[in-house]
């Protein structure tokens, strides 16, 4: 079953729940997918829809942060419940030992050794992780591994050893 499957199926059970957030928040998922690959003029591929919904989840998240801030806890709320719908559609995000690993093998991979590595990796890492992490996080673990590995790397050069 198809993503697009998936979620039309879905807004047919929110409609015979009676559940108009529901039905109201995929409909609009559906349509940033439909207009998405109206734009892309081809059918999209699960990565791009990947990308579609995480873009999705983001604006959101970026909502409930403003709606805080403005004191509109309900409003956040909302857009937090429409976040949390749109996940139900992603691949399981990653723990973090899953995403230890995986910082540690594309380090190993690119052969980085110091924090201006870091576009690299990132590079590299990316697509491992699209939709099941949130992208600032992935950079910081790696900023940090790379960062132990540069102190590491100068601290046995001081030493003569």
């Amino acid at each position: 079953m198809t993503l697009h499957d998936q979620i039309q199926g879905s807004i047919i059970d929110a409609m015979r729940q009676h559940d108009a957030a529901r039905r109201d928040a995929l409909r609009m998922v559906a349509a940033a997918l439909y207009n998405a690959e109206k734009a892309a003029r081809r059918p999209l591929t699960d990565d791009e829809q990947l990308a579609v919904l995480t873009r999705e989840v983001k604006q959101r998240r970026e909502s409930v942060e403003a709606y805080t801030k403005a004191g509109r806890l309900d409003l956040a709320a909302g857009e937090q419940a429409e976040a949390d719908l749109i996940r139900t559609f992603m691949p399981q995000p990653l723990d973090e030992g899953q995403l230890d690993a995986l910082v540690e093998s594309a380090i190993a991979e690119t052969g980085a050794s110091s924090a201006r590595d870091l576009g690299r990796v990132m590079a590299v890492l990316a697509p491992r992780t699209r939709g099941r992490a949130d992208g600032r996080v992935v950079s910081g673990l790696v900023a940090q591994a790379l960062a132990r590995r540069d102190l590491a790397g100068h601290a046995h050069g001081s030493d003569g050893t």
